[in-house]
């Protein structure tokens, strides 16, 4: 089952449902949020919710997006409660990468601090019995002023020097109130950031991941596949810049979900009841490794079968950022 958020022609909101080629709207559902935080409090799956309040109107979802009439599937009422957040290093990207990686596992002291990350989830980010593994590397975004709806502009800062893609699958949840976290699903992202400024030195990597992200369009219910094969490109014009495929699903990650979800999860300030995270789990695949540099006007597509419509957004520049800090 996959959900979405639409807004209509009349201008109201409303949740859609997909299952199949038959999309149809909620019953009196305005949001993912709402209708979540319901299934919570009513301690029933998400699915079920949705069966009791009975499904209404067809929705051409397709029309909708090319309208801009989609949504970002999840968002919290207060952007500053929805969390933005991600992992990296936790795919196993490319065999001859791999190869590499274990050829130099007997020089420790030769291997960057990435590689050293990268050597430990494989040595320890699949754990048995289901007790923790190890931590893997944790990078914060921003709250929910930085997500950009599907098919609108992701932007980038006048300071930045770099632009570019990175075609991740997303855990959207929602907290109870009691704290606990509830997995509403997952979905598309393109989590958007600046590969130049981070190659500078990796202490620069909080600055370069606090740029815009994309989700969607649609929400996964259920579980994750354990193999997502899907394809990233850049279109400039009618011209395909840049594709190639990007994996995720367990099948193609040295972490499994659930000790990606604990370790961001065992902090009690992402267990606030009410609170909405969308946690991005990584990638193996970059236009920027490639030697790909975009230009404001490209558009960035990312696509898996399963996980509904292509989720695209353009690269726009921002104008000037000029900060004058004043005294009270």
């Amino acid at each position: 089952m996959l959900i979405s958020q639409v807004t209509g022609i009349d201008g109201t909101n409303c949740v859609v449902v997909r299952e199949g080629d038959s999309a149809r709207a909620v019953q009196g559902a305005k949001s993912v949020y709402a209708l979540a935080l319901e299934a919570v409090r009513a301690g029933k799956p998400l699915a079920a919710v949705i069966a009791t309040r009975g499904l209404g109107e067809t929705i051409d979802l397709e029309t909708a997006y090319s309208e801009g009439r989609v949504l970002s599937p999840i968002r919290h009422p207060d952007p500053a409660h929805l969390h933005l957040t991600g992992t990296g290093l936790t795919h196993l990207g490319s065999a001859a990468t791999r190869d590499a990686m274990h050829k130099k596992a007997d020089a420790e002291a030769k291997l960057t601090d990435s590689m050293k990350m990268f050597q430990m989830g494989i040595e320890g980010g699949r754990p048995k019995n289901g007790s923790p593994g190890v931590q893997p590397e944790w990078f914060y975004k921003g709250n929910g002023t930085m997500v950009v709806e599907p098919g609108q502009p992701l932007m980038s800062p006048s300071f930045a020097l770099d632009a570019g893609e990175e075609p991740e699958i997303a855990g959207i949840y929602i907290i109870g109130d009691d704290g606990t976290p509830f997995r509403v699903g997952f979905a598309l992202s393109n989590e958007f950031s600046d590969h130049v400024t981070e190659r500078i030195n990796y202490l620069y990597l909080a600055h370069s991941k606090l740029r815009n992200a994309a989700i969607g369009p649609e929400i996964l219910v259920g579980d994750l596949p354990g193999d997502v094969q899907g394809m990233s490109r850049i279109r400039r014009g009618a011209t395909t810049l840049w594709e190639k495929p990007f994996l995720s699903g367990e099948t193609n990650m040295s972490h499994t979900i659930a000790n990606l979800e604990y370790h961001h999860f065992k902090y009690d300030v992402f267990r606030q009841p009410g609170d909405v995270h969308v946690h991005m789990f990584g990638t193996a695949t970059l236009s920027f490794a490639d030697g790909v540099t975009v230009e404001q006007g490209d558009v960035f597509e990312i696509e898996a079968p399963g996980f509904g419509l292509p989720l695209r957004n353009a690269m726009k520049l921002s104008g000037e950022t000029t900060v004058e800090v004043r005294a009270l």
